[in-house]
């Protein structure tokens, strides 16, 4: 699925996701389609770069489970995305109470590991990109229960077309959510990567994070970030707040990216604000920009639709 891994606002007031409709349930067995479309006219953080239209998101779902008892499900999962030439999500899994266990072509923990809901600009400097995330050869076991949840996953690389076939990620996270208005998470990663035709070397992701929503209509999120890459350290810190009007929701967050890497220490943020045309449908304009070099002042306008 595509995610912007690193961006800031407050998750408790992203929305909930649709859970879709069902199509059919019958002798145990149902079947539950969903999708997501988004269109935008992005202005992006690039010098003397002109307003263009993207076609985000255009995906179709389809959730099929069969309930071997009352308390264990066994079912498949498949999205289109696109015109259907692109494949997203596409695993089988197994549910048992708090516990879901997943295999097949579907993202790992870290893919998870941003703490917001910008619409466009979202600040990607604690990843240097989602190929290694998501995809194939992925297994992902999910625990939740009403204070604490964890999560772990592995992915080969074997069929992969630009990585070397020998490298493997690993992920997991844990977090608690007992104390009355906190929720705080632990993300680790360790990746064994590198491009097709090259040798594998060490990567390692961790991050720290701590949402707050003990305001009515007002939610915090901070978070820690750190990455080693081959003998190059990273870190990011991330704050974010989102305050929900009556029928606008408005967010702002911002980036401290330090590095050892040169001309990498970069401060990015963005500003939107969101109108819901309809339940499931939402009215956007965002705002972004960093300190970096030959970069300027970017802006977007979209709508955006699940079911």
């Amino acid at each position: 699925m595509k995610k912007t891994l690193v961006a800031l606002a407050v998750m408790a007031f992203a929305g909930s996701a649709n859970a879709g409709f069902e199509l059919y349930k019958k002798d145990a067995v149902s079947v539950t389609m969903g999708g997501d479309i988004e269109v935008r006219y992005v202005k992006d953080k690039a010098k003397d770069s002109e307003m263009k239209q993207q076609i985000h998101d255009a995906d179709v779902s389809f959730d099929v489970r069969y309930a071997v008892n009352d308390e264990v499900q066994f079912g498949g999962f498949w999205e289109f995305q696109d015109t259907g030439s692109t494949n997203g999500d596409a695993y089988v899994a197994a549910y048992a109470g708090a516990h879901t266990f997943k295999v097949g072509r579907l993202c790992s923990v870290l893919d998870d590991a941003g703490i917001g809901s910008d619409y466009v600009f979202g600040l990607d400097a604690f990843f240097n990109g989602t190929d290694q995330f998501c995809g194939e050869e992925t297994m992902r076991y999910d625990f939740d229960s009403a204070d604490f949840y964890a999560s772990a996953a592995i992915r080969q690389f074997r069929n992969s077309d630009k990585l070397n076939p020998d490298s493997r990620l690993f992920d997991g996270r844990i977090g608690y959510r007992g104390l009355k208005d906190f929720d705080f998470t632990a993300f680790v990663g360790s990746a064994d990567i590198a491009n097709k035709g090259t040798a594998t070397h060490d990567e390692t992701l961790w991050s720290l994070q701590a949402r707050y929503n003990g305001v009515e209509n007002l939610g915090l999120a901070a978070a820690y970030y750190a990455t080693e890459n081959d003998g190059v350290d990273a870190d990011n810190i991330a704050l974010a707040a989102t305050y929900k009007l009556d029928v606008v929701k408005l967010a702002a967050g911002v980036n401290f990216a330090d590095s050892d890497a040169a001309n990498s220490d970069v401060t990015s943020w963005y500003v939107n604000a969101g109108y819901p045309l309809a339940p499931s449908a939402t009215l956007y304009a965002e705002v972004g920009g960093n300190d970096a070099d030959n970069t300027e002042t970017a802006y977007a306008v979209g709508v955006k639709a699940s079911f």
